[in-house]
């Protein structure tokens, strides 16, 4: 097992892609603090799907837009698996939403930026100092970052953009210290976000006209964050990883 003794902290890892993420990363033997905003039975439903690969883990549930709950993620991390933190893998965030520039004002277009950006700001920045060399921090983007998303999507791809910068940043930052900071870039991916805001239509769409002519998996997310958890990608960092079937190519 390429992670093992490792602990790892996955925000929004209890449903889709978060939750493909927490059941790679137990089964690779990392020991797992997984977040959860809401829903607990799901969280529940998450946890013991992971302690059955055997791993150790905990839930914690938290705003990852508010300091203290990041804090409390932190400190509830540490008291269940000592002080050091190996890996961040920040998949907290949404798109809440498809609105126009017209429809949206500007509480809506700061929630997004918060939900998205900010939380991926904090939790990194309460994580570094308790991560040693050879770390690694795994941000979710979006190809919505690189194209500037669907209808009514800009909010979003705005933030997802930024956190492709702020990936960037990160990784001249903190490759100094050994820790490693990359992005991956999802496309069309099946998951309760698509079935809640993008038409089947659309998806149909966009299936047909991608390279391998499908949509992707969650649990095909949760291998290539897997690989970027690992050394065996000990040569990557600020990387933007596009991971759309082919759809797009940066």
């Amino acid at each position: 097992m390429k992670l093992e003794n490792k602990v790892a902290i996955v925000t929004g890892g209890i449903r889709d892609i978060g939750k493909e993420v927490s059941l790679k990363l137990a089964a690779e033997g990392a020991k797992l603090a997984i977040n959860y905003y809401s829903s607990s039975d799901q969280a529940e439903d998450t946890l013991k799907a992971v302690k059955a690969l055997g791993a150790e883990a905990i839930l914690v549930q938290g705003d990852m837009t508010n300091q203290q709950d990041v804090q409390r993620l932190i400190d509830e991390t540490q008291s269940a698996f000592g002080n050091q933190i190996d890996i961040l893998v920040n998949v907290a965030g949404g798109i809440v939403a498809r609105k126009t520039i017209a429809e949206m004002d500007e509480d809506f277009f700061d929630h997004v930026i918060k939900l998205n950006l900010n939380s991926t700001f904090l939790v990194t920045k309460a994580c570094v100092p308790f991560m040693p060399e050879g770390s690694s921090i795994i941000n979710l983007a979006s190809q919505a970052g690189r194209d500037g998303g669907g209808p009514g999507a800009s909010a979003y791809a705005t933030a997802k953009g930024a956190v492709m910068t702020f990936t960037r940043a990160m990784a001249k930052e903190l490759g100094p210290k050994n820790i490693r900071v990359n992005a991956l870039c999802p496309g069309m991916i099946s998951t309760t976000f698509h079935d809640t805001f993008t038409k089947d239509e659309v998806r149909g769409n966009v299936a047909a006209a991608t390279p391998l002519r499908r949509e992707g998996h969650p649990a095909e997310i949760g291998d290539i964050v897997a690989f970027l958890a690992s050394a065996e990608s000990s040569f990557l960092t600020g990387v933007n990883l596009d991971t759309n079937g082919g759809l797009l190519f940066s």
